[in-house]
């Protein structure tokens, strides 16, 4: 049984600032030359990858949620708005 809710969003945008922190320690341990904005272009595409990516994962969350069919007995929502 999962403990949490998978998150593809937070898994993309993860593992690109990943990459970023492996490219600046590679910088750092003398592997080879970053220049110092080479990574903001990474973050700001991960950042949109991974927006991206929640959104189309809450898209189909949430019609995979309301496509299921009202329990045996369950005539709608609760008088007054709020679920039951």
């Amino acid at each position: 049984m999962l403990r949490h809710e998978f998150q593809p969003g937070r898994l993309v945008a993860g593992a690109f600032f990943t990459l970023a922190g492996v490219i600046y320690a590679g910088d750092a341990g003398g592997l080879w030359e970053t220049p110092w904005f080479a990574v903001i272009p990474l973050v700001v595409v991960g950042l949109c990858l991974a927006g991206a990516t929640a959104v189309v994962a809450r898209s189909l969350r949430r019609r995979r949620r309301t496509g299921r069919a009202t329990p045996a007995g369950a005539t709608g929502p609760h008088p007054g708005g709020r679920p039951m």
